[in-house]
């Protein structure tokens, strides 16, 4: 680009107007030392100033797109931690109601195996209190016939007035108790 403008002012002061450069006085060797110190100056600032701020930037940029894109997995694990303890909290409900289900099934047929065995044992007493009714109505039976054919066969000895032996007795005896016995 240098050497097109050098040409084309070359080429108006050959050709005898003034030119522009020579209306403001521009000397040639101040425009050259002008331009390499402002290219060296734009080397090293571009070296030591832009150039780290440029990689500085593109470091900071890749800094935040990783935590970006950690944020992101991280909101993902979150989502799903978050159904899985769902899905976990559900399914110990579920079993916690089959568990609750179970222990009713349980304490109710235990309720009824013991109520069954309720009704056994209070049948099964009844039963018992029945014959003992029924033995200990045969012994009054039994002692009252006793009873009976002795005071018969007292009775008898006395409105006979005589004394009776013991075979007597026991004949009399008999004989009240089997008529008493069929009575």
């Amino acid at each position: 680009m240098l050497p097109l403008f050098l040409a084309a002012t070359e080429a108006a002061h050959a050709a005898g107007d003034p030119s522009i450069i020579e209306k403001f006085g521009i000397e040639w060797k101040y425009v050259v030392w002008q331009i390499a110190s402002f290219l060296i100056l734009f080397v090293v600032l571009y070296k030591f100033g832009i150039k780290p701020t440029i990689a500085t930037m593109e470091e900071r940029n890749r800094k935040i797109e990783g935590g970006l894109k950690h944020a992101e997995e991280m909101q993902a694990k979150l989502a799903a931690a978050a159904q899985e303890s769902a899905r976990i909290v559900k399914g110990a409900q579920l079993d916690a109601q089959k568990i609750v289900d179970e222990a009713r099934k349980v304490a109710k047929d235990f309720a009824d195996k013991q109520q069954a065995e309720a009704l056994q044992r209070s049948a099964e007493l009844l039963a018992k209190a029945q014959q003992a009714i029924e033995l200990e109505h045969k012994k009054m039976l039994n002692e009252a016939r006793g009873e009976i054919a002795r005071l018969v066969v007292t009775t008898t000895e006395r409105v006979l007035a005589k004394k009776l032996t013991d075979a007597d007795r026991a004949a009399y005896n008999d004989t009240a108790a089997k008529e008493l016995a069929s009575l």
